[in-house]
């Protein structure tokens, strides 16, 4: 190929991405002018502005006036801006003004005024809830000193949810709970939220005009737990069938969700009311041939679908499956995304913080795309995050040469873990600037806790640079022994070394995968010397009585020892292995002992936080049933999604078992810890006999107790108890102080 020629090719290349950018903005552009033309009137926005200010702070419902602003006001684009209000000096008159293009922004800027002069902080009930003491009693509200402040979004869509997150979070929700997520929705700026629910009531719909009966769309329909991966063509069937109750249920909430979406300005993806369409093609699941020719005829046949119902149709698609299969090389990938028109389609960029992949797609070749925050799998509950790449990533994604970046996003599978992530992140969608994080995470704790404490400060510094600071490239799945026991023959487990920096070197890579006819299990997934976490901790308990009202405190305690525990934990169980290839029968007793023992311990951890519950989860599907045949189906599911997930036989269990496990008081105590059981009995009993550990054996009575407990209707505590300040203190004295792993190759504490 002659110079000339190459030089032709990357002019009409240079050229094609220039057009494809002003076709991409032209139409996204008319797609925003649809969107504020189909938001609802002012008053409305308002009204539901102050709604969410209610629910929030009732006492100051008078403190602020709202108002809805246009872009012109904004600098031509979206944005929100805070004032003093004009009357703020005379008696019972608002105190603060805040403007906004919709009422998203309104209560973001409601949202960062409390943050950043009010020193509040606000997160899900279940990692602590809000922390609002430091907000000053009405007519003591702090005034802006500096004039207006106005905050653009540099990027004109905020996006929340994964596929899954509607199966492994919401799936068992009442309005009551929809209601507080959408405040928390709207307070983070988030303008571009999935809107699945009564999904299958209108496929239901549609099937039975084409005569479809109601046995044909049993088999179809998953159960309520297992409904995302029905929609994608994971899977069909599982859980099932779905009674009518649960149709009728689901949609009349989905117009409920929906109608407060709107009033806030928001727009779901939901059919026509917001004219973008999700549909995730090919996820998991590989296309039969990869001529380019044919998956471009893929790509464009589904987009006439959605455009045959809606001309103004955009197609938004996660971008998992670029990142989880080889399959999609450069011609594969540009056939499926050039198969619509440049602007019609817009691409999730899922796991950007990890595994980016607009930057070797050079930009998805001329797509828009949202880049996305995935940062949690199957809501496994790990204290884990790559703050640096949250708070860099986005810009750099946007300040790229050629960059078709429309939007940041929040992809997590599961949510209510890990505060301090969702906090940053959110601020993503209206930053311009590089944060700089060691002063970020100063005020963040002083905002969680309302106040400044130097050891918890010098507690969080270390969290920065360890559990928050994964940069090994790996996907969190949670695997510590505990929630994801070894299904393995025990002599075939290699006992890792200690690196100097006190990491396990067989644990630091998440493939690092035993498979083989003896058994199959992952590493656990390990990042950081252990002994900082511990060390952390340590200073969080020298100051646990200046917090004993905090519930932000409280459930960030119980966390960091769940962690603490949990990768101690993992040594105990390594330390059997090693006592059981040296044929040492008491040591391997005694540290199975010690293993069962940290089990129930942890348990009674977990249940001094409402956070860390397994009962609401259960009670929660229950409450959804309205017969007790429908209670046993929909607990069926709730149990069986967190164990063994998916089908098995008597001596094979699913390969997605434990894939959603959950440190949860309920599940240690009465699943987690006599499975464990289970394994040592006939670990030690195998020693005793001088015989091979009997693997088959272990599997048949490990698969049969699951199952039973899947079925199982036994009740589990949905209100936390215990003192939390109290147990963590005891187990930190019982189990790290002075852990009785010492001195050998599996030394807990680098």
């Amino acid at each position: 190929m002659d110079f000339a020629f190459c030089l032709l090719i990357f002019l009409f290349y240079v050229l094609f991405i220039s057009l494809s950018s002003e076709t991409e903005a032209s139409h996204l552009s008319r797609i925003l002018e649809i969107h504020e033309r189909e938001h609802a009137y002012p008053s409305v926005q308002i009204a539901a502005a102050h709604g969410v200010l209610h629910r929030l702070l009732p006492a100051h419902s008078s403190s602020f006036e709202f108002e809805i602003v246009s872009k012109e006001q904004c600098g031509g684009k979206s944005c929100f801006i805070i004032s003093n209000h004009p009357s703020s000096t005379e008696r019972g008159a608002p105190e603060i003004l805040i403007g906004g293009v919709t009422a998203v922004e309104v209560l973001a800027g409601l949202h960062w005024y409390l943050k950043y002069w009010c020193g509040a902080h606000i997160s899900w009930e279940k990692t602590g809830g809000a922390q609002l003491s430091s907000v000053p009693k009405p007519g003591l509200l702090p005034r802006l000193q500096t004039g207006d402040v106005l905050i653009q979004r540099p990027v004109a869509w905020n996006y929340y949810q994964n596929a899954v997150t509607s199966s492994y979070s919401f799936a068992w929700w009442d309005w009551e709970r929809w209601e507080k997520e959408i405040d928390w929705m709207a307070l983070q700026g988030i303008n571009l939220p999935l809107a699945f629910n009564g999904q299958e009531s209108i496929w239901q719909k549609v099937f039975q005009k084409f005569n479809m009966s109601a046995s044909d769309l049993n088999d179809f329909f998953g159960g309520p737990a297992f409904l995302a991966w029905s929609r994608m063509g994971n899977l069909h069937g599982w859980g099932g069938p779905l009674p009518q109750s649960w149709f009728d249920h689901q949609l009349v909430m989905q117009k409920k969700i929906l109608s407060r979406m709107f009033e806030l300005g928001m727009t779901p993806e939901y059919g026509r009311s917001g004219h973008i369409y999700n549909c995730d093609t090919f996820d998991e699941n590989t296309p039969p041939v990869d001529d380019p020719e044919y998956i471009s005829s893929l790509g464009a046949a589904i987009y006439q679908a959605m455009r045959s119902g809606d001309d103004d149709a955009v197609w938004l698609m996660q971008g998992w499956l670029f990142s989880y299969d080889p399959f999609w090389e450069p011609p594969q990938m540009q056939a499926l995304l050039h198969s619509v028109p440049i602007g019609r389609l817009v691409v999730l960029d899922l796991f950007a913080e990890v595994k980016p992949i607009w930057h070797s797609s050079e930009h998805f070749y001329g797509v828009p795309y949202i880049w996305c925050m995935l940062h949690n799998f199957a809501a496994n509950i790990e204290m884990y995050g790559v703050l640096d790449s949250v708070a860099s990533g986005p810009l750099e994604a946007l300040g790229s040469k050629n960059s078709t970046m429309v939007g940041v996003g929040m992809c997590m599978e599961g949510i209510e873990q890990n505060p301090v992530v969702y906090d940053l992140m959110s601020e993503m969608a209206f930053r311009h600037d590089k944060i700089d994080l060691k002063v970020w995470v100063y005020e963040y704790t002083r905002r969680r806790y309302g106040t400044i404490v130097p050891n918890v400060q010098d507690a969080w510094e270390i969290l920065h640079q360890t559990v928050y600071n994964c940069t090994d490239g790996s996907f969190d799945k949670n695997r510590d022994f505990i929630v994801a026991f070894p299904d393995v023959d025990p002599s075939f487990i290699l006992i890792p070394k200690t690196s100097a920096s006190g990491i396990k070197k067989h644990i630091v890579k998440q493939t690092s995968r035993i498979s083989f006819s003896e058994g199959t299990f992952d590493w656990p997934h390990l990042w950081y010397p252990t002994s900082d976490v511990v060390r952390a901790l340590e200073l969080f308990l020298s100051s646990r009585t200046r917090f004993a009202k905090s519930q932000t405190f409280r459930y960030d305690l119980v966390d960091l020892t769940r962690q603490a525990l949990a990768k101690y934990a993992n040594q105990v169980f390594l330390k059997i292995i090693e006592f059981y290839q040296l044929d040492d029968i008491n040591g391997a007793s005694f540290y199975c002992q010690h293993f069962l023992e940290l089990v129930n311990d942890i348990d009674t951890l977990l249940a001094c936080h409402e956070g860390f519950l397994l009962g609401p989860w259960l009670e929660s599907a229950r409450n959804l049933a309205t017969d007790s045949k429908q209670e046993k189906q929909f607990e069926w599911n709730a149990r069986t999604q967190i164990t063994m997930w998916y089908d098995n036989t008597e001596v094979e269990a699913s390969s997605l078992r434990d894939y959603a496990n959950k440190y949860w008081s309920g599940l240690l105590r009465d699943y987690y810890g006599p499975r464990a059981a289970i394994y040592f009995r006939y670990l030690l009993e195998s020693m005793k006999r001088v015989e091979r550990f009997p693997l088959e054996d272990w599997r048949r009575e490990w698969i049969k107790f699951t199952n039973e407990w899947q079925s199982s209707r036994k009740l589990f505590q949905v209100k936390s108890s215990g003192d939390a300040l109290n147990v963590s203190q005891w187990l930190y004295d019982k189990y790290l102080k002075d852990p009785v792993i010492g001195g050998s190759s599996t030394s807990f504490v680098a």
